[in-house]
């Protein structure tokens, strides 16, 4: 049997739920401003639950998106709060802490086409704002080549491990968002070798496929799901707000949990959730794991 590292789920969308707010494109940032206890809450729920790794809410805490609002200035703080919350949570839990590192410009927005070079620079400033603090990176919802460059440029040498999870096309699991193969990655991983390759922030459906091909990597690899009925047009517009996204009915913590197995027999050694995926299904995947046997780590 395997040693299975389990990630938590939603952050973002779990916060909006305890709120009872509405979403607005900054919540989940804003919340460390107004209420950051309850990102605390979150962190030490999923911990509670069985999570091995609580990730950061950081991954819209980028000075791109704070400019829209007028608090740029206030991205140091906002690192600080993030990290300080997932550190609070993990205190006897033994946990670890993933820093998260979310698409520069946009969620699923290939066409943005992020400059490398500019890129690089920006996720190094958030690179080392963590670093003392976190156990590893988890660069999240990468959806195309070129994305995966400037951001895995601006966490190169930062003495933590590197997971790099990407995002694939709901009813095509072998192609990234952008339309080029999963393969395709392979000269990246050559030039930067990330320490893990997941896939996140797609149907279950479509993960398999995927993790055929990064199983030919010989890095650890896994998978995060979400639980989105489709990405939607409304989605992939600028400033979304996740109510944009309609949450399937179909995808309980035991139908959630049976996907993960099947991750997990197809050798992936990292399984968690990702949108829509909540506490209860974290809790649901951890006994899975251990009734088949497999040590969480």
């Amino acid at each position: 049997m395997a040693h299975i590292t389990l990630l938590d789920g939603s952050i973002g969308q779990e916060l909006v739920k305890r709120s009872g707010e509405t979403p607005t494109p900054l919540w989940s940032t804003r919340v460390m401003i107004d209420q950051p206890e309850l990102v605390g809450a979150v962190h030490a729920d999923y911990f509670a639950r069985g999570a091995t790794i609580a990730t950061t809410n950081t991954y819209a805490v980028h000075r791109s998106r704070l400019e829209r609002v007028g608090i740029a200035d206030q991205l140091p703080a906002l690192i600080d709060a993030a990290v300080s919350q997932a550190e609070n949570a993990r205190r006897g839990s033994g946990g670890r802490i993933a820093g998260s590192l979310g698409p520069l410009l946009a969620t699923y927005r290939p066409d943005l086409n992020p400059d490398p070079d500019d890129a690089a620079r920006k996720f190094k400033e958030l690179v080392d704002l963590m670093a003392d603090r976190i156990d590893l990176f988890l660069i999240e919802t990468v959806s195309s080549v070129q994305e995966a460059e400037g951001v895995l440029r601006g966490t190169n040498g930062c003495g933590k491990p590197v997971w790099l999870a990407l995002t694939v096309m709901d009813h095509d699991g072998t192609r990234l968002r952008s339309g080029e193969q999963v393969s395709d990655i392979a000269p990246l991983i050559d030039r930067f070798a990330p320490d893990a390759l997941l896939i996140n922030c797609a149907r279950p459906e479509a993960i398999p496929a995927a993790l055929k091909i990064l199983s030919n990597f010989d890095l650890p690899f896994g998978a995060y799901a979400n639980g989105f009925t489709e990405i939607s047009e409304g989605f992939l517009k600028d400033a979304p707000t996740v109510d944009a996204l309609q949450q399937r009915h179909d995808l309980g913590p035991d139908a959630y949990a049976e996907h993960a197995m099947g991750w997990v027999s197809q050798g992936a050694t990292i399984v968690g959730g990702c949108c829509e995926v909540g506490p209860d299904h974290i809790e649901t995947l951890a006994r899975h794991l251990r009734d088949a046997g497999h040590r969480i780590v």
